[in-house]
């Protein structure tokens, strides 16, 4: 016999009614109920009936996953991760690769018929996609008009640069991408600076740059101009994986030694990361937190647009790895490309 709002409600020793707001998104509910009752629908593997939640609503019941590129490292994981979590709302997944469509210069509208759509934030801002529900996933950047779940990108970079800092690198570099940020300076790029600063140091000239993408190749780029300079950096700060990932490459065809000449660390804690050689030191955001947060944050908005925007911020983790290990002139690493 399937499992019924009943049964959840009689687990998490709350009214049916309850169990009903919670996945319908309300946002009066208070956080212990709602974690009873999330904690209760993931034992008893409760799956809300679609077609009699679209027949009652009139809503499709789906959600729109818009992502810029589908190979991006860190990808995967989060698609999974949302699915999951979209699945114990009762809500399926689409997933949209922006970079599937060459004419789609930002977001317009999604692929199918949706109810709201969780959009990457290096994704062109906008205030919502075809009239949508909007929830932003990843870095923040001020005067935001939607929801947005995602680590401190300034505190992040902060953190990574300390670490470069921490391994004895002076002459540190930043690689950022993507489209202009709503700020003068890119999250990313304030938070290394601020690093610098405090400890009494500043970017050298030239050495920050911003690639077109996040894509690996454009980060390989990037680092063979870095790697041309006069005055070559000693580390280099990377705004996601596979920026760093590129750096790595273009280290190695270039003769320079990661970790003994360049160190380089990432943001995104991706696999593709922990499998390269050296191994790249990375910021980890818990995955599914965001997911998980990013979904109910959806779900809130379905069920009352006008609601005033919220911000959750995930924990990030400093993971340091053999790209960034202090200097050691009598060993030799070898980047992968």
């Amino acid at each position: 016999m399937p499992t019924t709002l009943r049964d959840v409600a009689q687990l998490a020793q709350v009214s049916v009614k309850t169990v009903s707001n919670v996945m319908n998104g309300y946002p009066h509910v208070s956080d212990g109920v709602r974690r009873r009752v999330e904690a209760a629908v993931e034992a008893l593997g409760y799956r809300p009936n679609r077609s009699a939640r679209t027949l009652r609503t009139g809503r499709a019941g789906v959600l729109a996953l818009i992502v810029p590129e589908a190979d991006l490292p860190g990808i995967g994981a989060l698609a999974r991760a949302v699915v999951r979590a979209a699945a114990g709302r009762g809500y399926r997944v689409v997933i949209d690769p922006i970079d599937s469509d060459p004419e789609r210069a930002a977001v317009a509208h999604p692929p199918l018929p949706v109810d709201g759509c969780l959009l990457l934030a290096n994704l062109p801002a906008v205030p919502g996609v075809g009239g949508l529900p909007v929830v932003r996933i990843g870095r923040f950047a001020p005067g935001g008009h939607v929801d947005r779940v995602g680590i401190d990108h300034v505190r992040a970079s902060r953190d990574a640069t300390a670490h470069l800092l921490g391994t004895g690198r002076r002459r540190i570099a930043a690689i950022d991408a993507g489209p202009g940020e709503p700020s003068p300076t890119p999250p990313g790029i304030q938070g290394y600076a601020d690093a610098l600063r405090a400890a009494g140091l500043a970017p050298l000239p030239g050495h920050f740059l911003r690639a077109p993408s996040h894509q690996r190749a454009d980060g390989y780029r990037a680092a063979r101009t870095l790697l041309a300079q006069h005055r070559r950096p000693d580390a280099v700060v990377c705004a996601s994986d596979a920026l760093a990932v590129g750096t790595l490459c273009a280290a190695f065809d270039a003769g320079v030694r990661v970790p003994e000449d360049l160190a380089v660390i990432g943001v995104g804690g991706s696999e593709e990361g922990r499998w390269a050689r050296p191994a790249l030191s990375t910021v980890s955001a818990d995955t599914g937190f965001i997911a998980r947060q990013a979904v109910a944050r959806i779900v809130a908005r379905i069920a009352e647009p006008n609601a005033a925007p919220v911000d959750v911020v995930a924990p990030h983790t400093l993971l340091p790895r053999a790209s960034t290990r202090r200097a050691d002139r009598s060993r030799v690493a070898h980047s992968s490309c």
